[in-house]
């Protein structure tokens, strides 16, 4: 816990959430909207950041003098129920452990998620969806706000490809140790013999834009097309050629939005999504230089890294840290912490040894 505390530096964080206290109360907060969402998000993650070290602090302390209580007076029963608070404690300092190993520069983001089929045709749009399902379900169960940018529905079942975003401080630092190739092994539903299939989908992570990132995109490098929606909808949704394609010429990176109403709103969400798609490129292109000074051939931690496999055994099994469940259903729908706990210690580990 106390090398904890000095991570977080406790101190710095009472002095920047005094600062943005004092931000928040200007009368004229408001008038820049994305601004006042920022410093009020900022705030409200530092201000439950410090609440929950103090508490674990104090948590801490108080376990100290049960255990002397129950030795003093020999109750096994006090005994019980310090031990019972001790494994209690020791979880909730080790997921705030996790959260001081993400101190990458973009790792306070929000995240950009898109999940889309690879190989395996129908199964794998039906596993697309169910890996899309999850991560909106871990989200919910932590409380994050989400938004669809765009799905793109397969023929029978499943979906092609979509993308969403996980609107919370540090997404994009917990979510990316998921990008790289997810593979699932089941009896298939769609194959009227019952044979054993194996399909495989893709998970990209990228963090949100931000004003101080000058992604400046010429307007004669983007080609934008519109077109009617596809798929489930609502009024007006199918009716409009309301979806945006939006088209970055020199790279040839595509994005598409189609899950709001106006042509305006999915345009700015298209966009939003195409400017993070341009950070992560120039990411890539910085890293390959690294790399070649280094004389390093890149890392490929980031294809294949988790089997689901539902036949003929159930286990969930992390490629690259070996952490495995038996309950893959749970996996599924959302219980992933201790796979994105093992992915960033391991991220950690394999960083420190490069260095």
């Amino acid at each position: 816990m106390e090398s904890i505390e000095a991570v977080l530096d406790l101190d710095r964080m009472r002095d920047e959430i005094a600062e943005l206290e004092r931000r928040a109360a200007a009368p004229d907060l408001w008038d820049d909207v994305a601004n006042a969402q920022q410093v009020t998000s900022r705030l409200s993650y530092l201000q439950g950041q410090l609440r929950k070290a103090e508490e674990l602090r104090s948590r801490i302390e108080d376990l100290d003098v049960l255990f002397e209580l129950a030795e003093s007076e020999d109750d096994p029963d006090a005994r019980a129920e310090a031990t019972e608070e001790l494994a209690v404690l020791r979880k909730a300092v080790e997921e705030l452990e996790v959260r001081t190993l993400l101190s990458g520069e973009y790792d306070p983001r929000e995240a950009v998620v898109s999940v889309r089929a690879e190989a395996g045709g129908v199964d794998a749009a039906d596993f697309a969806e169910q890996l899309m399902r999850m991560y909106l379900r871990w989200a919910e169960r932590k409380g994050y706000p989400t938004e669809v940018f765009d799905t793109s529905y397969a023929e029978e079942a499943g979906i092609k490809s979509a993308t969403f975003a996980v609107k919370a401080p540090y997404a994009y630092g917990t979510l990316s140790v998921e990008q790289g190739t997810h593979r699932m092994v089941r009896i298939s539903p769609f194959d009227n013999q019952g044979r054993r299939q194996t399909s495989f989908s893709g998970v990209e992570v990228l963090p949100v834009v931000e004003q101080t990132d000058h992604i400046d995109i010429p307007e004669n490098e983007l080609r934008i097309d519109v077109f009617r929606s596809s798929g489930p909808g609502g009024q007006s949704v199918n009716t409009t050629d309301s979806a945006v394609r939006m088209t970055h010429l020199p790279t040839g990176i595509v994005v598409s939005c189609q899950n709001e109403k106006s042509q305006i709103q999915n345009r700015a969400a298209a966009m939003r999504v195409m400017q993070s798609r341009l950070l992560a490129h120039r990411r890539e292109e910085e890293q390959a230089k690294m790399d070649a000074l280094k004389g390093d051939g890149g890392n490929s931690w980031g294809n294949q890294m988790r089997s689901y496999v539902l036949h003929p055994y159930q286990m969930v099994k992390d490629l690259r840290t070996d952490h495995e469940v038996g309950n893959p259903q749970g996996v599924l729908d959302g219980d992933i912490d201790g796979f994105l706990e093992a992915g960033i210690r391991w991220r950690k580990q394999q960083e420190q040894d490069q260095e």
